[in-house]
């Protein structure tokens, strides 16, 4: 038996298999068009060269925008349930976008603080071995307790300003909300981990408020749920540099998780 038929299987990734199934007609419009309060949610995926992903996919969950998180099924063009979830393929620019309403703050628990306002997502994409996930906060225009919430959440405080701004959307003039996820290089996304989930769970989920840790960017703490956030604890690590096709960005650190709520 020769030496190559001894080596192992190369390990498989993510993607790129997207175009069958996993994107579905309207999955990244949460809200019909004209909705009072609607926002379009939009940005690129890069890897580490700056190069746009052409076939990555983004998954985004939210709370509406009372910050309550919505336990039901169906789709606001099905039978005008808002669900606060969707699901968006980039195109051959990178570009990705959601139309949806501006979740608002949310809170773990009765006697809790509350949480800012923020998108949780999941980033699957070439390269990946497993989906990423992030989060996407609000940006601090809305007002003094926009700004003080922003600044008490307790993933924020763990990371220096840069790998902060990381996870802040930025408010076009018109309105809209712009966001890049890039994989790696310079001003790498911070990327969170969710760990395996919660009994009942049968994957994270990416609102809730137990232990977290940072994959790529800041703290640590066992993970649960991605509707939950925890408080974390640690020092920021920075990752290698190095292109997304060939060394993927799982190397993982510690992370917090990305949205931060627990679900009732």
């Amino acid at each position: 038996m020769s030496d190559a038929m001894l080596r192992p299987t190369p390990g498989q990734t993510v993607g790129p298999f997207f175009g069958y199934a996993l994107p579905y007609e309207r999955g990244n419009e949460l809200v019909e068009p004209g909705t009072p309060g609607a926002v379009r949610l939009h940005g690129r995926v890069l890897d580490g060269a700056g190069r746009p992903v052409p076939d990555a996919m983004l998954e985004l969950w939210q709370a509406d925008p009372s910050g309550a998180v919505v336990q039901r099924s169906g789709a606001i063009w099905r039978d005008g349930t808002f669900t606060g979830w969707g699901r968006a393929a980039t195109d051959r620019e990178g570009g990705w976008w959601f139309r949806t309403l501006e979740p608002g703050p949310t809170t773990p628990s009765p006697s809790g603080p509350r949480r800012p306002a923020m998108f949780a997502v999941a980033v699957f994409a070439r390269g990946l071995t497993d989906r990423l996930f992030t989060r996407i906060y609000l940006p601090d225009d809305g007002g003094p307790d926009r700004a003080a919430a922003l600044a008490a959440d307790p993933l924020l405080a763990a990371l220096e300003p840069e790998r902060r701004a990381t996870l802040m959307a930025t408010r076009e003039p018109d309105g809209s909300l712009g966001f890049d996820v890039r994989l790696q290089g310079e001003g790498e996304t911070v990327f969170l981990d969710l760990g395996k989930g919660t009994p009942g769970h049968a994957v994270p989920d990416p609102l809730s408020d137990s232990a977290h840790g940072i994959v790529r960017g800041s703290a640590a703490g066992p993970p649960s749920d991605p509707l939950e956030l925890a408080d974390p604890s640690g020092a920021v690590v920075t990752p290698p540099v190095e292109p997304v096709e060939t060394t993927p960005p799982v190397a993982l650190r510690q992370a917090q998780d990305p949205l931060g709520e627990t679900r009732a």
